[in-house]
């Protein structure tokens, strides 16, 4: 046991024998971000948004609650939204994770972004993973790679390109993308379940408003003044613990000449994009595309709000054709 003094409170927790707090991991799901409360407290300042609904577009069909991996008894899904129209021509895929700060959010969270850009041709899988209140880093890494090779083992249902394979996220989810992106070909992180002989390479990357530092100077990530940060309840240390966890769970260290293209969204929250100028000049030194798209006075949840949605949807598919035909 420990004890912090967080905001004047003392607060005992527990730990493992490595010092790992383990407090965060209650077995509970935490509901705390969901698309309409995001909605309650962003049109507090932009009255005028509109929260973007399920519609599945009539070119489209889906299969929901698919099982992609099983750890013990836990059955990690997906869902899955596809052109109807069958081609010879393979259709290259996404996989679509969500935010909350590694902590709350659901799949189900951009299963509109997931249809329209299946009506733009892309198979789109919306995946869940492990949260910090179930399991710690590296945990999410692990699955949502299983998810992948998943999709590779899968390819033939879906009529997938399997060297077409992008990897989307938003937030907490952003971070995750980037980081299975940069981490291409790095056998540390697959973890020890499903499909294991399959793939989990991707071949670009969409890092919608998701953090690429922790460490970095201009990263707020990791502030426990107030109460416990996501990222602590994640990595289960406070960043002045092990701050060598911080960093290596950072995307931003791993980057180099196995990363694919990436295009970065972001909104006008300047620390939800940390060391991207950083980033991007390491891409450049491989010789490796990047691409950004800001939304001057977006609000961080802007990808799940008109006005800022349907062009959120062009620049993914634009960007996304633009690589692909590369």
């Amino acid at each position: 046991m420990k004890i912090y003094l967080l905001g004047g409170i003392l607060l005992l927790f527990a730990f493992t024998a490595s010092g790992q707090m383990t407090s965060g991991l209650t077995g509970k799901r935490d509901t705390s971000y969901t698309n309409y409360s995001a909605y309650e407290s962003t049109r507090k300042q932009h009255p005028d948004i509109k929260l973007v609904r399920e519609n599945l577009p009539p070119t489209v069909q889906e299969k929901r609650n698919i099982t992609y991996c099983k750890i013990g008894e836990r059955s990690l899904q997906l869902d899955a939204f596809y052109p109807k129209k069958k081609t010879n021509k393979k259709t290259p895929a996404i996989l679509l994770i969500h935010g909350g700060g590694w902590r709350s959010g659901n799949r189900g969270q951009h299963i509109p972004l997931a249809q329209q850009l299946a009506a733009r041709g892309y198979a789109c899988f919306t995946a869940e993973y492990r949260l910090s209140t179930e399991a710690l880093y590296p945990a999410p890494v692990h699955d949502l790679k299983a998810a992948l090779r998943w999709l590779r083992a899968n390819a033939k249902e879906f009529n997938l390109d399997t060297a077409k394979i992008a990897a989307l996220g938003f937030s907490a989810g952003g971070e995750l993308a980037a980081f299975i992106g940069t981490t291409n070909k790095n056998k540390k992180y697959e973890g020890e379940n499903c499909q294991l002989k399959f793939s989990s390479q991707i071949q670009a990357i969409v890092d919608i408003d998701g953090t690429l530092s922790f460490v970095h100077p201009e990263s707020g990530e990791g502030n426990d003044s107030r109460s416990i940060s996501a990222a602590t309840y994640w990595f289960g240390f406070p960043k002045k613990e092990n701050p060598a966890l911080w960093d290596e769970a950072s995307p931003l260290k791993h980057v180099g000449e196995n990363t694919p293209p990436i295009l970065f969204l972001n909104s006008s929250v300047d620390r939800m994009h940390a060391g991207r100028e950083d980033f991007r000049r390491e891409l450049d030194k491989h010789h490796i595309y990047s691409e950004v798209q800001a939304f001057p006075d977006a609000p961080h949840s802007f990808c799940l709000f008109e006005p800022w949605f349907t062009p959120t949807v062009n620049y993914i598919a634009g960007f996304l054709g633009k690589v692909f035909r590369q």
